[in-house]
């Protein structure tokens, strides 16, 4: 049977205004220095990263008291499947992406170290401000500060790139270099994370404290499965969000040099998506329905991933942090088995818990014709179409600079989600995602 609805359920509207952007992370590891501490909050009320085998005694009950509970917190009842055993996960949470329904989780709000799922956060916060066919040329200090071993897209000094390219090597390659290029664009590291910091405040994701852009490890960084979930939830109302969450492969602007007969010219090569979920590994498949979003590795973090996939009109969040086991890719094996679980326990499982509405939300009204997408420059406008009555479905039309796998729906296998009308959504009882689509069949 279907589990109760709860009897009160806010249907409150607010526009893309108060949502912001997102971002990539790559799956190996980042030299980084040891932070002291736990991953709770200090005695001072900031929050360290280290890991810790133990989670705190109590943690934030924001989107409910449960979720504010060590280990895992299920409604398991008649007719729920019962949860797979093989997750060994210090922190993780199944949610639907559209009503805000908490299915299970387990530490949901442990603050951990959270790599570069943080660029998720990155990306929310500075998409919308700039057009993706700005050009910025790269000075020798917007590459400053990169931490040693991090994850690279291969920018070059005294070069000039798109947003579109930057924001490429972001979410597929989880390029470091990247985030600062576009950070020193956005006045600076320094304001970079000011502003993801207000903006992790606004959606209430209160476990989150910003150190460095790019999610490399630093004293004092950490987040939650919870928040990280929240972040996604954010992201994904924005049309180039889930655009570049769900690109499998683009061609990256190269170095400018002089071929053999002397001409000056400038190859690109191919960037794959680090998102294994969604390109596939020896070992593992791609998975059924998947959309993006975010991966993460690095010393103090382990293996992190934020995911998003959908069957049978069902869309569901997954986070994972730091799986214990070593296997190989086990952050995606443990992903997949909480998604198969979460698609056969929707609408039989109680939630317990909710992710909730960012602050203004409940001061803002819906006006018609708002603009949902988020999209830089507020003309709701993307490539490949147009957010809003009307859109067409975004894996139809080749992706510009000839990335292939465009589309929020190029992981996803069926059924079309609800596109919004009016050009407002509405948060936690429902929140459509705006113009998903079938995804296109790979070949």
């Amino acid at each position: 049977m279907p589990a109760p609805k709860k009897t009160a359920r806010r249907s409150l509207l607010v526009t893309s205004a108060l949502l912001s952007s997102l971002a990539l992370a790559a799956p190996a590891a980042v030299a980084a220095p040891s932070p002291s501490g736990s991953p709770s909050a200090s005695p001072s009320g900031s929050p360290s990263a280290s890991p810790s085998a133990t989670p705190p005694a109590s943690m934030s009950t924001v989107g409910g008291a449960r979720l504010g509970q060590p280990g895992t917190q299920v409604n398991l009842a008649g007719g729920v499947p019962v949860l797979p055993k093989d997750v060994s996960a210090r922190s993780w949470i199944v949610a639907d992406a559209e009503s805000g329904d908490v299915l299970a989780a387990h530490n949901a709000h442990w603050r951990l170290a959270p790599a570069s799922t943080l660029k998720m956060l990155f990306a929310d916060t500075l998409l919308p401000k700039y057009p993706r066919t700005a050009k910025h040329k790269v000075a020798p200090s917007d590459l400053a500060g990169i931490g040693p071993g991090s994850s690279m897209v291969g920018i070059k000094e005294d070069e000039t790139y798109t947003v579109h390219d930057l924001w490429l090597g972001v979410f597929l390659r989880s390029g470091n270099d990247a985030v600062r290029v576009l950070s020193a664009m956005n006045k600076g590291v320094e304001n970079t994370v000011k502003e993801m910091n207000e903006h992790a405040e606004e959606l209430q994701a209160l476990d989150t404290h910003v150190v460095s852009p790019d999610g490399y490890d630093a004293e004092g960084q950490v987040s939650s499965a919870y928040d990280l979930t929240l972040i996604a939830r954010s992201g994904l109302q924005k049309k180039d969000f889930r655009e570049y969450a769900s690109t499998v492969s683009a061609k990256f602007p190269g170095e400018t040099k002089k071929d053999k007969k002397g001409k000056t010219v400038r190859k690109s090569f191919e960037i794959q998506n680090t998102n294994r979920l969604l390109s596939g590994d020896a070992d593992l498949p791609v998975y059924q329905g998947i959309a993006g979003i975010k991966n993460g590795n690095t010393t103090n973090a382990g293996a992190t991933f934020t995911g998003v996939a959908e069957r049978n009109g069902k869309v569901l969040l997954v986070t994972v942090m730091n799986p214990e086991k070593p296997e190989h890719n086990e952050v995606y094996k443990e992903t997949a088995r909480l998604f198969d679980w979460g698609f056969k326990a929707a609408g039989k499982v109680q939630p317990v818990g909710e992710l909730v509405p960012p602050k203004s939300a409940a001061q803002a009204g819906a006006q018609p014709g708002t603009n949902p997408s988020g999209e830089a420059g507020g003309s709701g406008n993307g490539a490949g179409g147009t957010a809003g009555t009307g859109a067409k479905p975004v894996a139809s039309a080749p992706a510009a600079n000839g990335s292939s796998g465009i589309g929020i729906a190029l992981g996803i296998t069926g059924g079309v989600l609800v596109l919004l009308a009016g050009g407002a959504f509405l948060v936690n009882r429902r929140w459509p995602l705006p113009d998903l689509v079938r995804r296109r069949t790979r070949p």
